[in-house]
């Protein structure tokens, strides 16, 4: 059986395999952990959030934006996230939200640890970052004054065309909220 196809089809079809051709001649450079340098630089983007903890506001949009850079020989991530899940459905009411963490060495191979880290179980926030292959993810996490605990992920992954984020809060070990984003490189 013969399949006949336009132009169109042949075009895309062309396209893709010099995506696929493009994808395989970069991977080898992900073979191993990227350091850190890779990362630095402000990036802005935008992402969709979905929660199952809100029945107005399952999916919403947000702004994105981060500043990874060096400190010494540490290095400082503050990202900012514009929400709109409050307010009125229909208009929702943004919100920013910012953090910022300053990340130390530790004794473990693209491994660090936040320096201001304080007693969660005394109101502060523990938090790590670690890179494997071309994601650098942080990790934060809270404990509550009932002994329960809140963790949030943070994956921003590395691509020739960007950055690509998706993030996960927990609460007790259950996902409430995720979201995923793609962010572009706007200053070094």
């Amino acid at each position: 059986m013969k399949i006949e196809m336009n132009g169109g089809i042949r075009n895309a079809l062309k396209a893709f395999r010099l995506v696929l051709l493009y994808a395989g001649l970069t991977a080898p450079a992900y073979a191993q952990d990227l350091a850190i340098d890779a990362f630095y630089g402000r990036w802005s983007g935008t992402g969709v959030s979905e929660s199952n903890i809100s029945v107005n506001f399952r999916l919403t949009s947000r702004d994105l934006d981060v500043n990874i850079q060096p400190d010494g020989g540490a290095f400082v991530v503050d990202w900012t996230t514009v929400q709109r899940q409050k307010g009125n459905p229909n208009d929702p009411t943004p919100v920013r939200k910012g953090t910022l963490i300053r990340f130390v060495a530790t004794d473990r191979a693209n491994v660090w640890k936040a320096e201001d880290l304080d007693d969660p179980l005394q109101g502060g926030r523990y938090a790590w970052a670690r890179i494997k292959k071309q994601t650098l993810s942080i990790h934060t996490m809270t404990i509550s004054d009932d002994g329960g605990y809140e963790m949030q992920v943070y994956h921003r992954t590395l691509l020739p065309f960007g950055m690509d984020l998706e993030f996960v809060s927990f609460r007790n070990g259950e996902a409430r909220r995720t979201a995923k984003g793609r962010l572009v490189k706007v200053a070094n």
